[in-house]
């Protein structure tokens, strides 16, 4: 039996390889760490069984098996699902998703391991002749019962032709893969008879958006499907499917009630994306289930440039994974002002990668290390590595400095972070009221328990919350108002270009004056201009920072200057 192990942890595919060999099992074992390099190996090799981990860099799980399930309707091999989570959803997605079964990965045995792979084979096969069956029975018509619309045979075959005739014209032809958000629940609640009635009139709603032209498809359940032929640029599809998303959201009242529901749309292109009918309705499934991962009732292309950034991603979370065991982060810092008298009262920690001889910022890295929870690891050096730095700087200063630490998102959903400042506080003995949290706005989206108590927790210790970006973002006074802030930074953004920009001078006034009224501490930031400067001392802010007065420094150099005198 050839089986291929898709698993991005060395220390998981070792025990699976272990556990399979005790079996009495014959089998040889192919292995891949991430998805393309699982499914290049798929294309070049026939196996029996995929075992496939469903959190893997870059590309989980489903969206390699939605490939492997695209790249031929006659595919017969099995594959089974593993994951570190034990979330029951997770496991009936990927079973909906096309796996043959599901494995925890702290409860994969010898037995159990085995097991599954003989009901995968064995249920795959039994698929396969449902299949093959279902295959013939559609055959036999082309219409749609419920809907009136043509049917996935009849679509197929369609757009081939389609694909032909665009070859020879040299237009763009668009495939729209729709799916209904949360159909299921529409049946689980009202009925299989009411949720016929609702396929029905959004079939209404949808032919509406609609030239009269195209070909529109149920290809079953709460999945269509539409051809826009002759386009003269993807424009056009993104047009049409955003009145398909607006329509949808418009409600439908059945069964004496109101009911909400909204679609999400995948978008392939021919001949931009693919050649064949086949590699439009693989890109396009692809692009409509990242349409469903990003929060659904929205669009999606997929795009060859996609992949090169894909690639990319890839390439920074590997180099993330060894940065800190090779020293590669640095902590720069940039002195907080009291512009009344020019005096250093305290810094801020920014952190910098040093790779391959070129210093990287935050912008390059910190988006994938959040996506991939490496910031929690990160996140956690830079907090030692700056209370360190603070106890160092302060020893025998009469008015000691204060230290902001950017914390991200992801760090406020782990109640250990508490913990850990209060061990690093005691350990370098330094005061928790000289540590200011800095958070963005968007860590403060999800106002969930666990980010209450977080914040509760650390500001709790005594260390101070700070607001950052304050004047941006739509929700700023609210995060006032529920959040513990003592002090708001205001976006550089919001800094006059020039003594003439009454209007931001004004904004600025406004909001100082604001927030002396809530009793709330002012930093500006942005300060790059001796009127930027001017205008703070006019309006007594306590603290500045900017390129006027410095630029974030390393720590050698810090210590080299006039700041710490």
């Amino acid at each position: 039996m050839d089986i291929l192990l898709v698993d991005d942890d060395m220390v998981d595919r070792a025990a699976i390889v272990r556990t399979l060999k005790k079996s009495d099992l014959s089998v040889r074992i192919t292995e891949a760490i991430t998805v393309e390099q699982g499914l290049q190996l798929y294309s070049e090799n026939t196996f029996d069984v995929v075992l496939l981990d469903y959190n893997l860099p870059l590309r989980d799980g489903i969206e390699m098996m939605v490939e492997i399930r695209n790249e031929s309707k006659n595919s017969s091999i099995a594959i089974v699902m593993m994951s570190g989570s034990e979330d029951e959803a997770l496991a009936l997605e990927c079973i909906k998703a096309g796996a043959q079964d599901f494995l925890v990965k702290s409860e994969i045995s010898e037995k159990k391991l085995r097991r599954a792979i003989l009901h995968s084979t064995t249920r795959n096969d039994l698929e396969k002749k449902l299949y093959e069956t279902y295959q013939k029975v559609k055959s036999l018509a082309e219409t749609d019962s419920l809907t009136g619309l043509p049917n996935r045979y009849f679509f197929d075959e369609s757009l081939k032709l389609a694909i032909a005739n665009n070859r020879r014209h040299e237009h763009t032809l668009a495939l729209l893969l729709l799916d209904i958000d949360n159909f299921k629940l529409i049946n689980d609640n009202f009925g299989h008879d009411v949720g016929d009635v609702f396929l029905k009139k959004t079939v209404s709603k949808i032919k509406a958006c609609l030239r009269g032209n195209e070909l529109f498809s149920r290809l079953g359940g709460d999945e269509f499907a539409i051809t826009l032929c002759n386009l003269e640029s993807s424009e056009q599809a993104h047009m049409i499917a955003q009145r398909i998303i607006a329509a949808m959201q418009v409600p439908l009242e059945l069964a004496s009630t109101t009911i909400n529901s909204t679609v999400s749309i995948g978008i392939a292109l021919h001949p931009v994306n693919g050649g064949t009918s086949e590699e439009l309705f693989k890109y396009a499934d692809i692009a409509m289930y990242r349409a469903k991962k990003q929060g659904r009732n929205q669009v999606c292309f997929f795009e060859d440039e996609m992949q090169q950034k894909f690639h990319q991603r890839l390439k920074v979370e590997i180099d993330l994974r060894t940065a800190i065991e090779k020293n590669q982060f640095h902590l720069h810092y940039q002195p907080v002002i009291d512009p009344a008298n020019e005096h250093v009262t305290g810094f801020e920690a920014l952190l910098r990668w040093n790779i391959d001889g070129r210093l990287r910022s935050p912008c390059d890295f910190i988006e994938i290390a959040e996506e991939t929870h490496q910031i929690s690891m990160i996140g956690l050096w830079v907090i030692e590595e700056a209370i360190s730095t603070l106890s160092k700087w302060n020893r025998k200063r009469a008015m000691p400095f204060t230290m902001s630490i950017n914390v991200s998102a992801i760090q406020l959903g782990d109640l250990t972070i508490v913990k850990s400042f209060k061990n690093l506080l005691e350990k370098y003995q330094v005061p928790a009221e000289l540590i200011e949290i800095e958070l963005t706005e968007t860590a403060l989206f999800k106002d969930t328990l666990t980010t209450r108590q977080v914040i509760e927790g650390i500001t709790g210790l005594g260390c101070r919350l700070s607001l950052d970006d304050f004047g941006t973002g739509f929700s700023s006074i609210a995060h006032l108002r529920n959040y513990p802030i003592s002090i708001v930074k205001i976006d550089k953004s919001l800094m006059p270009k020039n003594r003439c920009d009454l209007k931001r001078a004004a904004l600025i006034e406004g909001l100082v004056s604001m927030a002396g009224i809530l009793g709330i501490d002012i930093v500006a930031e942005g300060i790059e201009t001796q009127a930027h400067a001017d205008l703070c001392k006019d309006l007594q802010i306590q603290s500045v920072q900017g390129f006027y007065y410095s630029h974030p420094v390393a720590q050698l150099d810090i210590e080299k200057s006039h700041f710490l005198q």
